[in-house]
């Protein structure tokens, strides 16, 4: 059965990856047509960092102090502030971010918590590899749960946006004992999102880039393309973040953290090392501890029906949902994110 299943599988999975790899390749041709000098840029990602030092955004002090953790196998980078005393507040950034995507939360929660955001292992200064292996999500959920306790905490307030909500999830799922209260915005429960993305042609759609992501080099080549300008068209897009909420100067600490070596291959193999997983591996498991799901209704990677569908694996489950924030839900409406974060853990 495992058999006729992964062939069925490749036979619907191996076209998509050709079409949306053609339709990535045409876009960067017409970039190319475009300003024919731009291609040059393709190759920045070969030279190492595009920056001489970190750009100024980088190191505020209102944020926090950096430093790095050695958990069993990894290095992680990360920036903490607040009395160690207090409950931690532990943040994990999603696709294609960094710590830095918190920044409105770091400075909202730090009076109460002692609040963390690192970059995954793969992300900005933290440990690379370039073997997707060292990818998969149990490695992921493994690293967060290290991450608590290396900083000398028994459990935390576990916060996760898009691929940090799918750790975040699989960390609660894994090492529940760890995560008193679970916070998730625009990701839903991996079972969820599995059944739903076989079974709904929209949600099939708009997760093309998964499919191209399979293919090797590509995806690397297009993301360092012109010196990581595609963080600008993302970010100042309709679909990104309000400009007042990602400035130029915002953008640089994300072209920073990617153009550090080996800093795009990480980010893109955590979907290489995922994409084929057995739905026989999905976890069923309830979880107990309360859960928040925030989603932003503009969301134009994910379809928002999924966070319903999550009650049938949470026993203590609120749902928010923010009708004019984009799937970047935290820097698109830090304010409304952090009263309803705010109203969940009183």
């Amino acid at each position: 059965m495992s058999i006729i299943y992964e062939i069925s599988r490749a036979a619907i999975i191996l076209p998509l990856i050709f079409f949306y790899t053609c339709v990535a390749i045409g876009q960067l041709l017409l970039s190319f047509i475009k300003n024919p000098f731009s291609i040059l840029g393709i190759f920045d990602f070969r030279r190492g960092p595009i920056f001489k030092a970190p750009p100024p955004k980088w190191n505020d002090e209102e944020l926090g102090t950096h430093g790095f953790l050695s958990l069993s196998n990894v290095n992680v980078h990360y920036v903490s502030i607040g009395d160690k005393n207090k409950p931690l507040m532990l943040f994990v950034h999603g696709f294609p971010e960094c710590w830095y995507s918190w920044r409105f939360q770091i400075v909202e929660f730090c009076k109460n918590y002692r609040v963390v955001a690192f970059d995954q292992r793969g992300y900005s200064l933290s440990s690379k590899f370039t073997d997707k292996k060292f990818f998969t999500i149990e490695k992921l959920s493994a690293d967060v749960s290290e991450v608590i306790q290396t900083l000398g905490y028994k459990d935390c307030v576990l916060v996760g946006h898009d691929w940090g909500g799918a750790v975040a999830w699989n960390t609660a799922i894994n090492y529940p004992q760890l995560v008193s209260k679970l916070i998730i915005m625009n990701c839903p429960h991996p079972t969820v999102f599995s059944k739903y993305l076989r079974s709904h042609f929209s949600q099939l759609r708009k997760s093309w880039y998964m499919f191209f992501f399979q293919m090797p080099y590509i995806p690397e080549w297009i993301y360092s393309f012109n010196k990581f300008k595609i963080f600008t068209r993302l970010f100042n897009s309709h679909f990104g973040v309000r400009r007042e909420n990602m400035t130029s100067d915002d953008i640089d600490v994300y072209r920073y953290a990617f153009s550090q070596p080996g800093g795009t291959t990480g980010p893109i193999n955590y979907y290489r090392a995922n994409f084929h997983r057995s739905p026989a591996k999905l976890p069923k498991n309830i979880l107990k501890m309360p859960v928040l799901i925030i989603w932003g209704m503009q969301d134009a990677f994910l379809n928002h029906e999924m966070a319903a569908e999550c009650s049938k694996y949470v026993n203590n489950l609120l749902i928010k949902y923010i009708e004019d924030a984009t799937h970047f839900v935290q820097l698109d409406r830090p304010e409304i994110v952090n009263n309803i974060m705010w109203q969940f853990l009183k």
